[in-house]
């Protein structure tokens, strides 16, 4: 695998996008200090996945972008991009499908960095292996650097083995050795959670078959319960089904009702239409009627209170003739016990005369007495003639108050009707 291009864009000094072509066999950049040599090795070691800021010569990670001029404005963001020959498919096996593989990192201001190879998203780490398995990467000792080479030969033996192993091409296996070291342990803490989990999962698995037999208990249940509900809804159904048929008949009944009330309704209009014809003339009528009626209950009010008058006199005339009753019998009382002492008197009277002949001045007391007697006998039959008077007065006047009182009640009967 061989080096094909390097592009540069918002690189340190590299500020517009720079190209540089690697051709097979020895390629030299020649120039004076400060026109960004080192910065082209440093751009190689950070696409390569260098993670210190002190190897790319900074403070920070963003340093490596172009911070401006007095001319040039500073960049938020750098690129670097390497393409690679991949004819020999010796790259991993997820990037081994391309002739030409292109590897970039993107750097934006306080947001970090990312990598892509053929413009996928890949870790850090998928690079730093790609390169290990090409005996290269961003601490490689085929990138020397000032002071390199007096380094590598004061090193140690541990340093010279790290340097062996890469001119032979296993520091790929280190770096996959220590991810699957890595891995390994990640997997048995996993497994030491998975431990952990599994005597939790027992735990629930027990709580899990009892609510399973809740459950199962809840369907036996709760379909029960369907099915109860289906046969209730299907009775109610059936019911509802009934009461619509009732409800249609009653429906269709009434609908004869409200057709036969519809036209009794426009008969009872057409006719309330024919008395409202009809009903001026009536309204007339009823006036007249009314004022009569009014004049009728004056006469009625003015005969009734005659009524009354005559009530109360032959009321009068009753406890008169009454009292004339009585007194009439008073009077025949007197009479009779007159007649009889006239028939009496009649009797001593002659008894006297024959018995007496010669005592005249005792019959003439006799006879004086005799005379007063029958002075007080006719005295008492003209009172009693003038009572029989009165009472026929008052018997005749009695029923001239009847016949008047029967013309009253006849008056009123019309009245009524």
């Amino acid at each position: 695998m061989q080096f094909n291009k390097l592009r540069l864009t918002g690189f340190k000094s590299f500020v517009d996008g720079t190209d540089l072509e690697i051709a097979p066999g020895l390629t030299g950049i020649v120039g004076p200090n400060g026109c960004g040599k080192s910065n082209l090795v440093e751009a190689l070691r950070w696409v390569m996945g260098e993670t210190s800021a002190k190897q790319m010569r900074g403070g920070g990670m963003d340093d490596v972008i172009f911070g401006g001029t007095s001319d040039r404005p500073a960049r938020n963001a750098a690129e670097v991009l390497l393409s690679l020959d991949n004819h020999e498919r010796t790259a991993p096996t997820q990037f081994n499908g391309a002739d030409d593989i292109e590897i970039s990192r993107r750097i934006e201001r306080e947001k970090g960095s990312n990598y892509k190879i053929n413009g996928r998203d890949v870790r850090a780490r998928d690079v730093h292996i790609l390169f290990a398995d090409q005996a290269t990467g961003p601490r490689s000792t085929a990138l020397v650097s000032q002071g390199r080479v007096g380094a590598l030969i004061s090193a140690k033996p541990a340093d010279r083995r790290i340097l062996l192993e890469e001119a032979a091409g296993i520091t790929g296996l280190h770096s996959r050795r220590h991810e699957a070291e890595l891995r390994l342990r990640a997997a048995e803490n996993n497994l030491e959670r998975l431990d952990d989990v599994l005597v939790t999962l027992d735990a629930q698995l027990q709580g899990l078959k009892k609510q399973v037999r809740q459950a199962r208990r809840y369907k036996n249940i709760s379909h029960d319960i369907r099915r109860t509900e289906a046969t209730v809804l299907h009775h109610r159904w059936t019911a509802a089904d009934r009461d619509l048929e009732k409800a249609e008949e009653h429906s269709r009944n009434s609908e004869t009702v409200v057709g036969e009330q519809t036209r009794i309704v426009s008969e009872a209009t057409r006719q309330r239409e024919t008395a409202a014809a009809e009903l001026a003339p009536l309204r007339e009528i009823e006036s007249a009627a009314a004022a009569e009626l009014q004049t009728l209950n004056i006469a009625r009010q003015e005969l009734d209170a005659e009524e009354r008058r005559n009530q109360a006199a032959t009321e009068q005339w009753e406890t008169r003739i009454i009292q004339i009753g009585a007194d009439l019998g008073r009077e025949r009382d007197l009479a009779a016990e007159a007649r009889n002492v006239l028939i009496r008197l009649g009797t001593e009277k002659a008894e006297i005369e024959r018995a007496c002949s010669g005592e005249h001045d005792l019959m003439a007391q006799t006879l004086t007495a005799l005379e007063s007697r029958v002075g007080r006998v006719e005295t008492i039959e003209a009172e009693l003639t003038g009572l029989m008077e009165q009472l026929a007065t008052g018997e005749a006047q009695i029923t001239a108050v009847e016949r008047e009182m029967n013309e009253l009640a006849a008056r009123r009967r019309r009245l009524e009707t």
